[in-house]
């Protein structure tokens, strides 16, 4: 029996203004280098503030963390407000 013949299709290429053009997104360059170096700051801020506030919890006796003291649950929305500002930062990394 005689083998049938492979029809080959030719590629699809959409009419030419409907092509793809290049865009500002392909042009896009590097962020800078205060980029990372900021976001990875304000994480580690963010954490240790969060970590400073558990465990000095009940124990600011000194006039210097009276402040702090004075914010009480304040100090999470604060730690957490670095960590999310990190995030927004994270978000112009390319």
């Amino acid at each position: 029996m005689p083998k049938s013949t492979v029809r080959k299709k030719k590629v699809y290429t959409p009419p030419a203004e409907l092509r793809p053009q290049e865009t500002a997104a392909a042009k896009r360059r590097p962020s800078p280098v205060w980029v990372p170096i900021l976001a990875v700051s304000l994480i580690v801020i963010g954490i240790g503030w969060l970590v400073a506030y558990y465990l000095t919890q009940g124990f600011f006796d000194v006039d210097a963390f009276s402040a702090v003291a004075k914010l009480q649950y304040w100090n999470l929305a604060i730690g957490f407000g670095f960590l999310v500002a990190s995030l927004g930062v994270l978000s112009k990394w390319r």
